[in-house]
This record gives C-alpha cells, sequence and structure tokens, in this order.
C-alpha cells in the first residue's frame, strides 16, 4: 500500500524556476528542522506511531534520515544507522508530488514504481500521523 503523508505549510519556499511550483516543500529544512522540533515537543504522540523508518530521498534536494518513533526514541535525525522497520525511497521531484496531493499521487508515485516500500508497508501509511505533528 502507498503511504499517504504531507508536509507542513511553513516548509514551503519560492523556487527560482517560475515554471516550478512557487511553493515547493524545503525538504532539508522540514527534515533537518522541523520534524526533529516536533517530535521533542509532542515525544508521546510520536511514540504512538511505535516504529522506525528510514526515508532516503534522491536528487538535489534530498538526503537520508533515520525517524525512530518508538520507545527507545523518538527522535529524526539525518543519515542511514539501520534498523529501520519500513524504507521508502522517491525522488525530490516525486517528494513534491506527494506532498501536493498525498493521497492521490501517493498511489500513482507508488504504482508507478517511483515510491519504493521495503519492510513493513503497512508502517507507511502511519507516515500521515508524523508529518501531522510538524503542522
Amino acid at each position: 500500500m502507498p503511504p499517504a503523508f504531507g508536509a507542513r505549510a511553513s516548509s514551503r519556499t519560492a523556487r527560482a524556476n517560475p515554471e516550478e511550483d512557487s511553493m515547493a516543500v524545503d525538504i532539508k529544512k522540514l527534515f533537518n528542522e522541523e520534524l526533529p522540533g516536533a517530535i521533542a515537543t509532542k515525544p508521546d504522540a510520536a511514540k504512538e506511531i511505535g516504529a522506525k523508518y528510514q526515508l532516503n530521498i534522491s536528487g538535489d534536494d534530498g538526503g537520508e534520515w533515520f525517524i525512530d518513533c518508538t520507545d527507545s526514541g523518538p527522535k529524526a535525525e539525518a543519515g542511514n544507522p539501520g534498523g529501520a522497520d519500513c524504507t521508502i525511497e522517491m525522488t525530490s521531484e516525486d517528494f513534491q508530488k506527494l506532498v501536493e496531493n498525498p493521497q492521490a499521487n501517493g498511489m500513482q508515485l507508488f504504482f508507478a514504481g517511483k515510491l519504493k516500500v521495503t519492510g513493513n508497508q503497512m508502517l507507511a501509511m502511519k507516515l500521515q500521523k508524523l508529518f501531522d505533528l510538524a503542522k
């Protein structure tokens, strides 16, 4: 099943190219600042998710992030230490599409093979709760 998640509106920045979405998400800010801050202020809500995620986003604005939403965490940090229950891989361009319309674009990206989920695919569905913390 494809994941359904969105991102915080304040993570959006204007792009230099006017043809690009003028409200694109700043992926690095989202994963390096906003999500870790939200997890730190709402640790019990993060622990309710109960899983460890690895997000690997390729492209100019991408990176690798490990998100621990278990009792041993919770935390979100750059890198790939291993041990994720669910790993999600996509390009930064596809991540932008996912944020624009998580339900519709998530399905399209997943079935087109552009959004890859390994490990426990059902956990990908819980990512919406994680991103809701950062709102």
